[in-house]
């Protein structure tokens, strides 16, 4: 029978060879608007052996200069291939070949209480690679991050220190099942890790494209609360109120106004604006959708055809 030891160093060897920590430069303004190179770390892991690395888009985003440290000591200057900021993903290019590539777990056959196992470059501390051990706490968690609301992570308890955004979270058999995303910093040992598939696959269209495609509906909102409803005798307590109408956008040319309270899309109860980014997520460019809104104290119902959603400038080829 192996050990937990063996089972856990046996793991770690097969994966650490690929792990890489990335180091880079971020112009930031002080209160004087002065601004100022600073430095940053991060992790990130080999998906082709020709130098395509996936990482966080927090650990990259807005750096002046990006360097990619691999296990064996060789130093690249990285370039970024794509970001996803509403996935908090993105893919390095380094020039360099007949890199080492981990096993990547074949399907999403996880199980709450199985072995997890954290691997990045926390700190960015000299000696190579840091190992945290856990067991999955959970799935399908949902976070709101700074930027955005995620949802689907596993949730663990591997420790996931500053630095390690961007690393593997592998199995028992030292298969890659996640990417280390983010982590609570007022909650004791909680992390989060963006499921392997879900991660390849936006890294499969940010290889090809240098960004992702999103649907979007053309108008801005705000959850209804409980002073909204006060304050303008609102018909629910629940929904979200249309702020903005983009003009001539589909949303403006099927009848959505500022002020409509939207409570029901594709038969699917709308509570607050999570629920209306988790339908979207689940539909294409240039689907057509079914609203039912309150407008005043009446339900109107619209449909409108799903637009591509606003995004940077692709990442030049």
């Amino acid at each position: 029978m192996v050990s937990f030891d063996e089972m856990v160093t046996g793991a770690v060897e097969k994966v650490i060879p690929s792990v890489v920590n990335i180091s880079e430069v971020k112009l930031m303004k002080d209160a004087y608007l002065h601004v100022h190179p600073v430095p940053g770390v991060g992790s990130g892991f080999i998906i082709n052996k020709d130098g395509l690395i996936l990482t966080n888009a927090h650990v990259v985003l807005g750096s002046q200069q990006i360097k990619v440290a691999l296990e064996d000591g060789r130093i690249f200057p990285g370039e970024i291939r794509g970001l996803d900021t509403m996935k908090d993903l993105a893919v390095i290019k380094i020039k360099a070949s007949s890199l080492p590539v981990p096993e990547i777990a074949p399907n999403g056959n996880l199980k709450i209480g199985q072995m997890a196992i954290a691997i990045g470059s926390p700190l960015g501390l000299v000696g190579g690679p840091t190992v945290t051990a856990g067991v999955i706490s959970a799935l399908n968690r949902s976070i709101q991050t700074e930027v955005t609301f995620m949802e689907g992570l596993i949730q663990t308890d591997a420790a996931i220190n500053p630095g390690n955004s961007g690393g593997p979270l592998i199995n028992s058999e030292g298969m890659v099942i996640g990417i280390n995303s983010a982590i609570i910093p007022f909650a004791q040992g909680i992390g989060f890790a963006i499921p392997i598939q879900s991660a390849m696959e936006i890294a499969d269209e940010l290889i090809e494209h240098g960004e992702i495609v999103r649907p979007w509906i053309s108008f801005n909102a705000i959850d209804v609360n409980p002073k909204l409803v006060a304050y303008y005798d609102l018909p629910t307590t629940k929904g979200v109120v249309i702020t903005d109408v983009v003009k001539g956008s589909e949303a403006d040319r099927s009848g959505i106004e500022v002020a409509d309270i939207l409570i029901r899309m594709d038969e699917v109860e709308i509570n607050n604006v999570r629920d209306l980014i988790k339908v979207l997520n689940k539909h294409k460019v240039g689907d057509r959708i079914n609203m039912e809104f309150f407008r005043g104290h009446k339900l109107v119902k619209l449909n409108t055809v799903l637009e591509k959603a606003p995004s940077a400038q692709p990442v030049p080829r």
